[in-house]
């Protein structure tokens, strides 16, 4: 038998009512896949780790609050209905002064430190 998220969704995904079901910041949730690609919420506040994805762009797409993104030629504001990709192998960190509720759009299998061993790193593919 197939996973039940492998099946068409009976319904529209409600991205911003998915990430108030997580109950822990920082730990980014599947809500969808397309082809390789997953559909991930998460909740933020503060700032994370620098990393990079040296394998694929990373998109961020804010539902509510502002994330910043820190850049090594700056920072980025992304305000809510916005879309920033950062490209593949660029150092990066996201950050939120109050909380912030995102999407992500990434390859399956992309851990959310980019190679970095750390305790904010997320266990990847947990649905929700």
């Amino acid at each position: 038998m197939q996973n039940a998220h492998l099946q068409p969704a009976a319904y529209p995904i409600n991205l911003t009512h998915k990430a108030s079901l997580i109950d822990q910041q920082w730990s980014p949730r599947v809500v969808a896949e397309m082809n390789d690609y997953q559909f991930k919420v998460v909740r933020i506040e503060g700032e994370f780790i620098w990393h990079s994805h040296p394998e694929t762009d990373e998109a961020f797409l804010v539902l509510e609050g502002t994330l910043r993104i820190d850049l090594p030629q700056g920072c980025v504001h992304v305000n809510p209905g916005e879309l920033y990709v950062v490209p593949r192998g660029v150092m990066h960190r996201t950050a939120a002064q109050g909380e912030a509720k995102l999407m992500m759009i990434e390859p399956r299998g992309i851990l959310n430190t980019g190679h970095e061993d750390d305790a904010r790193t997320a266990q990847n593919d947990v649905w929700i």
